[in-house]
């Protein structure tokens, strides 16, 4: 088959990385791609979308798998665009993406199928959002894509209104509402879902960290570290999620007339109270990708072929035992800014471990260097968390770059 895959980040260098390890071995493209994803496929090289479907149509492209959101809801939508050229698409149409492009909409979903989910309001102005701020701490979402920096949990007024000040006046996302959404507590779980229109199949769950600094501190990233784990969750609580998230979201995507095909990510939170969803990618997440990717076994590529034409095959893949932990090296400033162009040193020593790069570049004499906030993921799996955690951080130890960041928790914290 030739396959593109849409994105350049981490996550799609481990979505490459699996589509190349299955068992017949594929003609991989990449749009836009990075030099380190040019290792295992051709990047395309087009304008915009309009001209990479052209591209696709005139090159036989037999999948697209979507990797970032963006393309997604981005003019009239990757999937839609596919569907009209007769080309497999593992992902949603726009209507549907707006589970992610929209967190209003989301909200909206959820409280419509009675999915469990925090109590929320609406504002169009400053002023009204300011005026629903009633209780602290309290949960504010652009509401929008937002490379997932549109989310602040805001400990009291003065934080609230400098990120209301931000989203609504300063704009720095652009044009968009505020969602305004009572704080739940509790640890976090990510769950992948393959959606083939009303078939569903769980994958293995995962959990990120979305905070800077070590035990939760500082501002919200698009994800310092993951652990991916069957044990991470109970069979009864992955039987409740099931049934009272899952399975009544891909009803609801049939009630409401939403086509979808493509991997759709839960983010719940495990309250005292039960489970309740916070929010919907419409993709794989990152870089929950990196850690649970290198845990996949089978044929991943005919896999999301198939589900892409219509018909989920479940049996074609299979997860490993044991656990997955990823770490993120960031660069200096992230995530209020990044530095670009800081050579990184130590690739080559890295044995036992994968090496995802998330925002990297090389440089004239040949060399990586750092081009964007999270820079690489390096994930180890062991029979125990704790053997996977100590390989994933004595193989990222030895990779530096000038202003690296790295958290020292990563599968420590939400576990003691």
């Amino acid at each position: 088959m030739k396959i593109l895959v849409t994105g350049k980040g981490g996550r799609e260098h481990a979505l490459i990385t699996a589509l190349s390890e299955s068992p017949q071995k594929h003609e991989l493209y990449a749009y836009p791609g990075s030099d380190a994803i040019a290792t295992l496929a051709t990047r395309v090289d087009v304008p915009g979308l309009p001209e990479l479907m052209t591209w696709m149509q005139e090159n036989a492209i037999d999948l697209c798998v979507a990797g970032e959101e963006a393309w997604l809801v981005k003019d009239r939508g990757l999937a839609n665009l596919c569907a009209e050229a007769g080309i497999p698409c593992w992902g949603p149409f726009k209507e549907a993406a707006q589970l992610e492009a929209s967190k209003i909409f989301a909200k909206r979903f959820l409280q419509r199928h009675g999915i469990p989910t925090a109590d929320f309001t609406v504002a169009t102005t400053a002023a009204e959002a300011k005026a629903a701020l009633n209780r602290f701490p309290i949960v504010l979402k652009f509401d929008g894509l937002a490379a997932g920096k549109g989310v602040a949990v805001c400990p009291d007024r003065t934080e609230a209104e400098a990120f209301i000040e931000d989203v609504m006046e300063k704009r720095i996302f652009g044009a968009g509402d505020l969602l305004i959404e009572q704080c739940l507590s509790g640890p976090e779980i990510s769950i992948f879902v393959s959606v083939c229109d009303d078939q569903y199949q769980i994958l293995m769950p995962a959990r990120d960290y979305k905070r800077i600094r070590d035990n939760d501190e500082g501002p919200n990233t698009g994800g310092m570290g993951a652990v991916a784990g069957r044990e991470l969750a109970t069979p009864e609580l992955m039987t409740q999620i099931e049934n009272e998230m899952v399975k009544v979201t891909v009803e609801g995507l049939q009630k409401d007339g939403l086509k979808y095909r493509g991997f759709l990510y839960f983010g719940i939170m495990l309250t005292p109270t039960g489970p309740q969803m916070l929010e919907f990618n419409c993709r794989f997440g990152d870089p929950e990708a990196e850690a649970v990717m290198p845990m996949l076994r089978g044929d991943f590529a005919n896999y999301v072929f198939e589900a892409a034409k219509g018909t989920l095959k479940p049996e074609l893949i299979q997860f490993a035992e044991g656990w997955s932990i990823c770490l993120i090296s960031a660069s200096a400033g992230y995530p209020v800014s990044s530095r670009s162009g800081d050579v990184i040193s130590g690739l080559e020593a890295v044995e036992g471990a994968r090496v995802y790069h998330c925002g990297t570049r090389k440089n004239e004499s040949g060399q990586f260097e750092t081009n964007g906030g999270r820079v690489l993921a390096v994930v180890a799996q062991g029979s125990t968390r704790e053997a996977a955690r100590d390989k994933a951080y004595a193989e990222s130890q030895k990779v530096n770059f000038d202003g690296l960041q790295r958290r020292g928790d990563i599968g420590t914290m939400h576990f003691e």
